[in-house]
C-alpha cells in the first residue's frame, strides 16, 4: 500500500504547469455566452389574439410588469392578503355565526357583473354615513395618495358592498374617496392579525371628515380575539349609493360573502343595516336553545256550573280512566312552569292514583262507594265522592292479547323525550307478556309500513331489534299508519283473544285525514271489529292532546302521556291488565238529586264526559271503558236548602218535593256493557248522606283542590296551597310506590312558581 501511495505522489509533483493563456480564453468565452443569452430571441407575443377566457391573465401579466416598485408591492401584498381572508377565513368564522345567507343572482344586489361583463378583481364595498371602511383595488386602480415605502403587509378587512375603500400597510395612511363624496382615512394593521380581530386590536382608530382626512397614530399590536363574531367596529363606514350597489363583484365568493355579511349586519326592522362605530354586536348565546314554536292542543271544556236542583236535578256523564292530564302536569311544573288552565282536566288527576275502594264480588264486574264530606273549601257545603272499583281477574285466567304497536316515526318525534323514551317504554312491556301473546309492530312517518309481523312474545329478541332499528324522520301519514294497524290486528284475529292497538304519538298528525271529526269516525267505525285503540302520547312542544283524546274514546281505549321511564313503568307494568284487557264497555253514571236536601249542585270535572239525559237510557251511545282492576272516581259539590252558600236566589214558585225521599240527598244510578254485548246492565243506589268519609276519600278531595287552584277556580275562596298541602298530607294513607308524596311536592312546586 505505501508503494502505491509513493508513486502517486510523485505522479502529481511531475504534472505539467498551469497554462495562463489558455485560462485567459476559457474567461472570454465565458462571459461572451453570458452576456449574450441574458435576454430572449423570441418576439413578444401580442394579447390580442388570446381567446376571451385567458382575458384575467393579461391583467396579471401587465401587473407583475408594472409592480416594480415597493409601494405597489405593498399594495398587491395587500390585495392577496384581503382575497385569502375574504374567499377562506371568513366562510368559516360565517359557519360558527349560524350558516351563510343564501345566495341571489341579481347582479343589483349581489354586486356582480351583468350578461356579458368581464369580472374585475376589485373589493369595493360600501358602509353607512360616517364610518371608515378598508378595501384593496385592482391594480389599474391608482390609489389618491400612494403608500410610502414599508416592509409589513396590509390590513385584512372584510366590509360591506357597495363603499370605495383604501388599504394602508403599518404605521402608513392612505385617503380614498367614496361613493358618497367622503374621503376615508384607514389605517393597516400588523401582518400577523387574523379575520375577527376587532379593528380597535388591529386597525386602530380612524377618523373621517366630508372636507378633509386626518392621519391617525399607528395602531398598537394586534391581540386575538375571542370568537364572537364581533363586526369591525373600529371603521368608518359610508352609506353606499345605487351606483356602489350595482358595481361589479370581484369574484362569486367575494359576492356570496358580502352578502352574507349584508344579511348579518340587517337589523330588525328588515332594511339593510349596520354596526356603528365603537358598538359591538349582539352575539347570540351559543349554548342557549332558540324557542320553539308552542302548537299544543288541548280537549278540554268551560269548567262545569253550579245548577240548581229544582230546575236541572239529573247529571249524566260517561266515566274517565285516563291519566294523561296529571303527567302533563307534572312535566310543566318540573319544566319551571305552571300548566295552563286548558291542560287541566281534574278528573284525570283524581284518577291518576289508586285507591282502596271495595272489591267486588265474584258475581259484579264492578262495586260502587259512596262517602260524604264536609266540603274543604267551603264550609257550607259537602263533598259527594263516587267510587267504583273494577274486577281483577287472576293472571292466567286473562284471554290472549293481539298487540299492535302503532309508533310513530315522523320527524316530530326526534326528541330524547319521544321516540328513544318510547322505544325504552315499549320494552319495559315484553316482560308482563305471556308467551302466546302476539305482537306486531307498524310505523308510520311519510307513509306507512310494518317493520315487525306478528311474532310470539316469548321472541324477545326479534322484537327488542325491531324497536331498537326505529328512526326518526320524514312527515306524519297518521291516517295511514291507523288504516294498516288495523288490517295487522284483523289479520292477528283469533277466537277468545283480545286485540289491542297500542298507539304512540305526539299527535302532530299532518298528512291524511288528520281533524279530529274525521279521526274519530273512522275509529269508531273500526272499534265494531273488536279491536281497541289505546293511546300513548310523548313529548312536548307539538303535543296535539285534543286528536289523542278523540283517538283513545272512540277507540274503545285510554289515554296516557309518558314523560319520564318511572311513567312508563306504571302505566305499561303495573297498571297493564287495566290498561289492555276492559271488563266494561260503554259505563255511564247518572245522579238524580232530591230537591229538598240539595239545592245546588256541581259536578267537579268531567266536562269533557257529558252526556244528555236521554243518553244514559241509549244503549247506541258510546261510554267510557273500565279495565280489569280499574278505579274510577267522580266528586260532586252539593249544597243544602238554606245554607248561606248558595249562588242562586230560590225560584218564586219551586217544585214539589218527592215524597218518602227526605232523607236521601240523590239516587245513583250505573249502566254498563260486558265486552260484545249489545244491551247493558243497570244498578241503582241511593245516597242517604250518612255515608263516611275515609283517607281514600279525603285524598280525592285534596287532588281535586289542587285541580281547581292550577284552573284559578272561582269556587275555592281563600283556600290556597297550604291548605291543599296540608289535606293530602294528612289523607296521604297507604303510598307503597310514592305517587301520593310526589303529588304533594308537586303541589308546593307550584306554589312556589305561583308566587
Amino acid at each position: 500500500m505505501t508503494d502505491e501511495l509513493d508513486d502517486l505522489r510523485k505522479a502529481l509533483k511531475a504534472a505539467p504547469a498551469p497554462d495562463g493563456e489558455a485560462k485567459d480564453r476559457a474567461m472570454r468565452l465565458a462571459m461572451e455566452n453570458f452576456d449574450r443569452l441574458q435576454g430572449s430571441t423570441d418576439a413578444a407575443r401580442s394579447s390580442q389574439d388570446r381567446p376571451d377566457e385567458a382575458a384575467p391573465l393579461n391583467g396579471v401579466r401587465r401587473m407583475l410588469k408594472f409592480l416594480t416598485s415597493r409601494p405597489a408591492l405593498a399594495m398587491t401584498t395587500s390585495a392577496a392578503a384581503l382575497l385569502i381572508g375574504v374567499a377562506v377565513i371568513l366562510p368559516i368564522t360565517d359557519l360558527r355565526l349560524g350558516g351563510p345567507a343564501g345566495p341571489t343572482t341579481d347582479p343589483a344586489m349581489t354586486g356582480g357583473p351583468t350578461a356579458g361583463e368581464t369580472p374585475a378583481v376589485d373589493t369595493t364595498v360600501a358602509m353607512p354615513e360616517g364610518d371608515t371602511a378598508v378595501t384593496t383595488a385592482s391594480p389599474e386602480v391608482e390609489p389618491v395618495v400612494p403608500a410610502p415605502e414599508v416592509d409589513a403587509a396590509a390590513t385584512e378587512a372584510p366590509a360591506e358592498l357597495g363603499g370605495t375603500v383604501t388599504a394602508n400597510t403599518d404605521s402608513s395612511v392612505a385617503a380614498a374617496e367614496t361613493t358618497t363624496g367622503e374621503t376615508v382615512i384607514a389605517e393597516a394593521s400588523e401582518p400577523e392579525a387574523e379575520f375577527g380581530d376587532t379593528p380597535a386590536e388591529t386597525a386602530g382608530t380612524a377618523e373621517a371628515d366630508a372636507s378633509s382626512a386626518a392621519v391617525a397614530e399607528p395602531a398598537p399590536e394586534a391581540e386575538p380575539l375571542a370568537e364572537t363574531g364581533a363586526p369591525l367596529d373600529n371603521l368608518t363606514r359610508t352609506k353606499p349609493t345605487e351606483e356602489a350597489l350595482a358595481a361589479p363583484a370581484p369574484s362569486d365568493a367575494l359576492a356570496d360573502t358580502e352578502l352574507r355579511l349584508r344579511a348579518d349586519a340587517a337589523p330588525e326592522s328588515g332594511a339593510l343595516g349596520y354596526v356603528a362605530a365603537n358598538e359591538a354586536a349582539p352575539v347570540p348565546e351559543p349554548s342557549l336553545a332558540q324557542p320553539i314554536e308552542n302548537t299544543e292542543e288541548y280537549a278540554n271544556e268551560p269548567v262545569n256550573p253550579v245548577k240548581v236542583t229544582a230546575e236541572e236535578p239529573v247529571s249524566t256523564f260517561s266515566i274517565d280512566v285516563d291519566t294523561a292530564s296529571y303527567a302533563v302536569i307534572r312535566s310543566s311544573l318540573t319544566g319551571g312552569y305552571v300548566p295552563t288552565p286548558d291542560q287541566v282536566r281534574i278528573e284525570e288527576m283524581i284518577n291518576y292514583f289508586p285507591y282502596a275502594y271495595k272489591a267486588p264480588t265474584a258475581e259484579e264486574a264492578f262495586s260502587s262507594t259512596v262517602s260524604v264530606m264536609p266540603t274543604p273549601w267551603n264550609p257550607g257545603t259537602r263533598l259527594v265522592t263516587i267510587g267504583i272499583q273494577g274486577a281483577l281477574p287472576e293472571v292466567d285466567a286473562r284471554p290472549p292479547l293481539n298487540l299492535v304497536f302503532l309508533i310513530d316515526t315522523s320527524g316530530s318525534m326526534e326528541d330524547p323525550n319521544k321516540l328513544p323514551l318510547l322505544k325504552q317504554s315499549l320494552s319495559l312491556m315484553l316482560s308482563e307478556l305471556r308467551l302466546e301473546d302476539q305482537i306486531a309492530i307498524v310505523t308510520y312517518a311519510g307513509s306507512a309500513g310494518q317493520v315487525l309481523a306478528p311474532t310470539k312474545a316469548g321472541d324477545r329478541a326479534a322484537i327488542l331489534a325491531a324497536l331498537d332499528n326505529l328512526a326518526a324522520g320524514g312527515s306524519t301519514a297518521g291516517a295511514e299508519g291507523l288504516e294498516l294497524a288495523y288490517q295487522v290486528a284483523e289479520g292477528m284475529a283469533r277466537d277468545g283473544a283480545v286485540s289491542r292497538i297500542l298507539l304512540a304519538t305526539d299527535g302532530d298528525f299532518n298528512v291524511g285525514v288528520s281533524d279530529p271529526e274525521g279521526l274519530e269516525a273512522y275509529v269508531a267505525k273500526k272499534r265494531e271489529t273488536g279491536t281497541y285503540l289505546s293511546v300513548l302520547g310523548f313529548g312536548r312542544g307539538n303535543l296535539d292532546d285534543a286528536i289523542m283524546q278523540s283517538l283513545a274514546q272512540n277507540g274503545n281505549g285510554t289515554a296516557a302521556y309518558i314523560d319520564t321511564l318511572s311513567e312508563a313503568r306504571k302505566v305499561l307494568v303495573d297498571q297493564l291488565t287495566g290498561a289492555l284487557f276492559p271488563i266494561a264497555d260503554d259505563v255511564k253514571i247518572q245522579v238524580e238529586w232530591n230537591p229538598a236536601t240539595v239545592a245546588e249542585y256541581r259536578l267537579i270535572g268531567y266536562e269533557t264526559r257529558a252526556l244528555r239525559r236521554e243518553d244514559f237510557n241509549n244503549d247506541a251511545v258510546d261510554a267510557g271503558e273500565i279495565g280489569a282492576g280499574t278505579q274510577v272516581t267522580a266528586i260532586y259539590e252539593v249544597t243544602a236548602p238554606g245554607s248561606d252558600a248558595l249562588l242562586n236566589d230560590p225560584l218564586r214558585y219551586g217544585t214539589a218535593t218527592a215524597e218518602g225521599t227526605a232523607g236521601e240527598l240523590g239516587f245513583l244510578r250505573l249502566r254498563w256493557k260486558a265486552p260484545g254485548a249489545e244491551t247493558s246492565t243497570l244498578v241503582e243506589t241511593p245516597i242517604t248522606g250518612r255515608e263516611e268519609a275515609t283517607t281514600e276519600t279525603r285524598f280525592a278531595a285534596a287532588m281535586a283542590g289542587f285541580g281547581q287552584l292550577l284552573q284559578g277556580s272561582t269556587y275555592l275562596g281563600d283556600w290556597g296551597w297550604d291548605q291543599a298541602i296540608e289535606l293530602a298530607l294528612s289523607a296521604r294513607g297507604d303510598d307503597p310506590y310514592g305517587y301520593r308524596v310526589e303529588a304533594v311536592n308537586l303541589m308546593r312546586l307550584a306554589e312556589s312558581l305561583d308566587k
